[in-house]
């Protein structure tokens, strides 16, 4: 089958080849024919080595498509089920999982160091386990998630990472209020999805920053009430909140600098999240007098802060009922082959969220 492979760490560009096979196949798996994936940030992070993930590899993780193979011992999942596909799987066991925080259940990690695709040269990884930027793929069962027949594979894929992400961020961790103030650091598909969950939480006031003119006018159709680059964002805190700084500020970008920036940028007892997936190397630098004085909240947020499944549900409710626009956070679709044009959209801010159709 064709698939999307990145050979070392630091290469730029995929290469696309036709002698993978996904493997792995048995007890407990399912195979999955790929309709939709997006491009994340993160699978862009993982090709320069800012994430760990070892190569070669498959990188994609925001998929979605049809079962067409099921291994023995899988309930409640059957050849032509339509699903997306989970890249951090609950084991429903542990500690984390029974606390109802399935986004930090570490099961998942453990699928990331075994090669789910082999070729002639040898075997072949798949980012966080998954690999979407593929034909097929072969995953546990508690990757393949069943989406209703209305879902589209496209807005299954989003939901499948950036949406939840987003949304999970402004609605599960950081529970912005309503009359609020957000402010909202980087805005591809992961922060223009955090806007989204800030406006259907109540947000009064909702500051778009991201140096992209595209992306700043984007935000505002999507529900920033405002949208400036990063140098005018100290301008916007003092027309805005006097000074004082904003109730929740989202960092998106996932770099100590913007998080410092965002640090300076709530007020004294608000909110800053971070969404923003960054390197082990970079460190944020704060003091031990401004974390007692000011009182602020630092709340990292992991995959939408909350249940993954119900996060899933949540937000194919707000998007049947009109509350989130997804379509429209599709500004780009590609074909595989194509795979390393849409690698440019993203890294030049063209793009909010890219669709390779497989």
């Amino acid at each position: 089958m064709r698939a999307a492979v990145l050979h070392e760490i630091g290469q730029d560009k995929l290469e696309v080849l036709d002698d993978v096979e996904a493997v792995g196949f048995g007890p407990g798996k399912v195979r999955i024919r790929v309709r939709a994936t997006g491009l994340c940030h993160s699978d862009v992070s993982a090709m320069s080595g800012v994430l760990p993930q070892p190569a070669p590899f498959v990188p994609g993780h925001e998929g979605a498509g049809e079962i067409v193979d099921v291994g023995d011992g899988v309930g409640g999942l059957q050849q032509g089920d339509r699903v997306l596909m989970c890249w951090l799987p609950a084991c429903g066991a542990c500690p984390a999982c029974r606390r109802g925080q399935s986004q930090l259940c570490l099961a998942g990690f453990l699928n990331a160091g075994t090669p789910n695709f082999r070729r002639p040269g040898g075997d072949v990884f798949g980012f966080a386990g998954t690999g979407t930027f593929a034909e097929e793929v072969v995953v546990g069962a508690g990757c393949a998630v069943p989406i209703p027949d209305d879902v589209p594979y496209e807005i299954a894929a989003l939901i499948g990472c950036g949406v939840t992400t987003g949304l999970g961020a402004a609605i599960n961790t950081a529970k912005v209020t309503a009359g609020s103030s957000v402010a909202v650091i980087g805005c591809g598909g992961v922060g223009i999805s955090t806007i989204q969950g800030a406006r259907v939480q109540g947000a009064a006031r909702i500051v778009a920053v991201d140096p992209v003119a595209s992306r700043r006018e984007a935000a505002l159709r999507f529900g920033a009430t405002d949208a400036v680059p990063p140098d005018e964002l100290a301008d916007a805190k003092q027309r805005i909140t006097g000074g004082e700084g904003f109730d929740y500020v989202f960092e998106v970008v996932g770099r100590s600098a913007t998080a410092r920036t965002a640090y300076d940028t709530t007020r004294r007892g608000g909110t800053l999240c971070i969404v923003g997936a960054g390197a082990m190397d970079d460190f944020l630098q704060l003091n031990m007098f401004e974390l007692f004085f000011d009182e602020k909240r630092i709340l990292p947020s992991m995959y939408g802060g909350g249940d993954v499944l119900r996060s899933y549900e949540r937000a194919i409710a707000l998007w049947r009922a009109g509350r989130i626009d997804l379509e429209s956070l599709i500004t780009h679709r590609v074909q595989l082959a194509e795979i390393n044009e849409a690698l440019t959209q993203m890294r030049t801010g063209e793009a909010l969220r890219t669709c390779i159709e497989i």
